[in-house]
């Protein structure tokens, strides 16, 4: 019985890019009390991994936080899965504003202490008596009102790219960090101001707006859904948007945008930027914002010295790699004295040598991906080279469309469709269930799948 992730996520990778389906990235949560933290993610692992679901979930005895993605087709089976539990059923899936399809390449479940990290040991302290839940247009109403205080309980990587205008903005690294400033700052306005927060997906606000409740905070409010439902709903009712920059997402987008402004730099030169990436050095991956020309620049790197190691051969680049110590050095988020422009420093000036390295050893570059989305398969093998037939499986091809055939003999082969018979009859496109015929300079097989290239 497998209840674990068995593929690597070039594996994957492969996998989702040859299926050629469009999968959707969302979120949830939900406080409960599960009395088997450990079966329950047995069984989720169980129910999820058929329907290709992949992500990351952490459950504990106080409920679920998850973001994950999956092909479209399986959302209502999905859907099915969760609503089995009665503790599920009606929630809330956040759908992602924008979506990739690499934005996870494992199913990964985790069984922790707590689905939100709080450092609390009170227990008096109930998580279920919560504020009040605002939507989108009343969460911009409240904020317009001089006695409201509204408050960030994201952590400084995430509000330095895109926040809401005026909201209290801790620079701290963890949730629970945040819990006792806020608490300290605001102790003189429990009983005459609007307490409002908000985080990524709710779930942060939901725990913070209890304790608050719990601390003696008289009118308290938090953002139903979290900034990914605010988002929706001020492009469905057509609202102003009251936040600015882009929502910061823990997947390997690492944020969706959902205004044009850019309110944070660079963290190498200080240009306008609002771009997170990881350090390329796989011992120091330190997440910081980078600008185009600082990637280019850096090799993607944060430092000289992350640079210097990447041009190592592998072997010396795991030696480095090696031990507890060098461990902790890995996913640091957004703050370390290598990031030069706050002391206005070149990144690379002085270092000597580094420039005939980096010239002397370059960094094989990526081709980029094909983003391709499926259609069907071959139905007949004609022994002429200039025919191909496909029974078209789902979505659609036009005359006009550059398509991808794939096959083991075949290899990858693309075209563009100029003429095409649909059922025997020349036609404009071909839908699900139709035949198409056209011509292609090479001998398919049986074998062979046809997809439509999106990029």
């Amino acid at each position: 019985m497998q209840l674990y992730n068995t593929l690597s996520a070039e594996e994957r990778t492969v996998m989702i890019d040859d299926a050629g389906k469009q999968r959707l990235t969302l979120s949830f949560y939900a406080y409960a009390q599960i009395q088997n933290p450990t079966q329950f993610r047995n069984d989720l692992f169980l129910a999820w991994n058929p329907l290709e679901v992949l992500g990351r979930i952490y459950v504990a005895h106080e409920g679920i936080n998850a973001q994950l993605s999956l092909p479209a087709d399986n959302f209502y089976a999905f859907k099915d899965t969760v609503e089995a539990y009665d503790f599920m059923k009606g929630m809330r899936l956040n759908i992602a504003v924008e979506h990739d399809d690499h934005s996870f390449l494992k199913l990964t479940i985790k069984v922790r202490d707590k689905i939100v990290a709080d450092g609390l040991n009170d227990a008096t302290f109930d998580v279920t008596n919560i504020g009040i839940h605002l939507k989108a247009k009343e969460f911009n109403e409240i904020l317009e009102n001089p006695d409201t205080i509204v408050v960030d309980f994201r952590n400084h990587y995430e509000s330095e790219i895109g926040y809401f205008k005026g909201a209290i903005t801790p620079d701290v690294d963890t949730f629970r960090e945040s819990l006792p400033i806020i608490n300290e700052q605001l102790k003189d306005f429990k009983e005459d101001k609007n307490l409002v927060m908000y985080c990524t997906g709710g779930i942060r606000c939901e725990k913070a707006s209890a304790y608050f409740k719990h601390q003696g905070f008289k009118n308290v409010y938090q953002l139903e859904g979290g900034i990914i439902n605010y988002a929706k709903q001020i492009k469905e009712e057509n609202l102003e948007s009251k936040f600015i920059g882009k929502n910061f997402v823990f997947d390997h987008r690492l944020g969706e945008r959902i205004t044009d402004d850019i309110v944070s730099q660079c963290h190498q030169c200080g240009a306008p930027c609002d771009v997170h990436t990881n350090c390329l050095n796989e011992g120091c991956h330190l997440l910081f914002i980078q600008c185009e020309s600082c990637k280019e620049k850096m090799h993607g790197c944060c430092s000289t010295e992350c640079v210097t190691v990447i041009h190592l051969p592998e072997e010396e680049q795991k030696a480095i790699r090696r031990g507890v110590k060098n461990g902790n050095k890995i996913f640091k988020k957004g703050k370390s004295d290598v990031l030069t422009f706050k002391n206005n420093q070149d990144p690379l000036a002085n270092v000597p040598n580094l420039s005939e390295l980096i010239k002397s050893k370059p960094l094989l570059k990526k081709e980029p991906k094909i983003k391709k989305q499926y259609l069907g398969k071959g139905t007949h093998f004609f022994p002429k080279t200039n025919i191909a037939q496909f029974l078209i499986e789902e979505n659609q091809i036009n005359i006009g469309d550059s398509i991808l055939i794939k096959g083991a003999t075949t290899g990858e082969e693309m075209l563009i469709v100029e003429k095409m018979l649909v059922n025997d009859v020349e036609s404009q496109k071909a839908v699900s269930g139709e035949m198409v015929t056209f011509k292609v300079p090479f001998r398919i097989r049986l074998s062979d799948k046809l997809y439509k290239i999106l990029n």
